[in-house]
């Protein structure tokens, strides 16, 4: 990509205000897009109801909650807890993006839009947890209303630019982890739910990407060095949910979602689509972000590939232990 005007990536030239503005047309465009190729869903129809039955409290005929009563695998039972207690806070996302992007005009129309196609992942995988008694339900609530409380703030909150280069990634990353829950649940039913829920993050990874490439033709220096803090920080949503970095870990052994994940499915294909690292007529802390980014990306590898090394070695050992 060569940037034709090298002033507009003037560092003083631009303020979140101005961006706003100067991506309306964008945004417009995007979303015009969006609901051409999007389709509307039935979060009912996706949610095995002939399984479910009463439980105690007001019902006398309620059944307790059993371990036993679920198909689900135990790393598939932990990554949908994560997903849905990351969904639950999609009142403090929409704060966050309607603060930042604004109600009004586009910018406005697309983020009640996606809140309101985000709405649906939250209320299809709760009514699939509870039909199927995939866990336990009072944990389940007792988590969710610890999560809430504790409120929710972006890292990123500081930046519209920062906030748009997060939200290309951290969609995709979204999607990658609900696909790879759905593979690892052992339920179809679970696996058929979770990948109707992939298509629309995907769809938002689209937008979200689309406009951080149009932000790099505006504002290539201030773009790049976004995406080097991001990329460099990244922290998925749900990291302040009780017991996240235990939780994680066992994500990341069950391959759900880890270091190799992160960089082969989430981080690269954004940066390769974009032809980041092939962006020319940067300015100097443009350069520099630039050149940080592509360091980082290969100490990443390196880090994922001793990951790799580790998961192998324990395979490889549980095997003996079973043979």
């Amino acid at each position: 990509m060569t940037i034709t005007s090298p002033h507009l990536g003037s560092s003083e030239a631009w303020t979140d205000a101005k961006l706003l503005f100067a991506l309306e047309e964008v945004v417009e465009k995007e979303l015009n897009r969006h609901l051409k190729v999007t389709k509307d869903w039935m979060p009912h129809e996706y949610v095995p109801w002939s399984d479910g039955r009463n439980f105690p409290g007001f019902f006398e005929d309620g059944e307790a909650w059993d371990p036993q009563q679920s198909k689900v695998t135990e790393i598939g039972k932990i990554a949908l807890v994560v997903n849905l207690l990351t969904e639950d806070n999609l009142p403090s996302y929409h704060h966050e993006i309607a603060s930042l992007f604004g109600r009004n005009g586009a910018w406005g129309t697309w983020v009640h839009r996606w809140t309101a196609e985000e709405g649906r992942h939250g209320i299809v995988m709760r009514d699939y947890l509870l039909a199927s008694r995939a866990v336990d339900p009072d944990k389940l609530e007792a988590f969710r209303m610890q999560h809430m409380s504790e409120g929710f703030e972006s890292d990123n909150r500081h930046s519209m630019l920062h906030s748009v280069a997060y939200v290309a990634f951290q969609e995709l990353a979204t999607r990658i982890s609900h696909r790879n829950t759905g593979h690892q649940s052992g339920d179809p039913v679970c696996d058929r739910m979770l990948a109707r829920i992939a298509q629309d993050e995907n769809l938002h990874m689209v937008f979200y990407r689309n406009l951080l490439g149009a932000a790099f033709e505006l504002a290539p220096d201030l773009t790049m060095q976004a995406v080097r803090d991001v990329v460099v920080n990244f922290r998925m949503p749900g990291h302040g949910m009780p017991g996240f970095e235990r939780m994680a870990a066992q994500m990341a052994i069950g391959e759900v979602y880890n270091l190799r994940i992160h960089h082969d499915d989430v981080l690269s294909p954004v940066i390769r689509f974009l032809k980041i690292m092939d962006i020319d007529g940067l300015g100097p802390d443009g350069q520099k972000a630039q050149e940080e980014l592509g360091l980082f990306m290969n100490g990443l590898d390196s880090e994922a590939r001793k990951f790799d090394e580790r998961l192998a070695a324990r395979a490889a050992r549980l095997a003996a232990r079973k043979g």
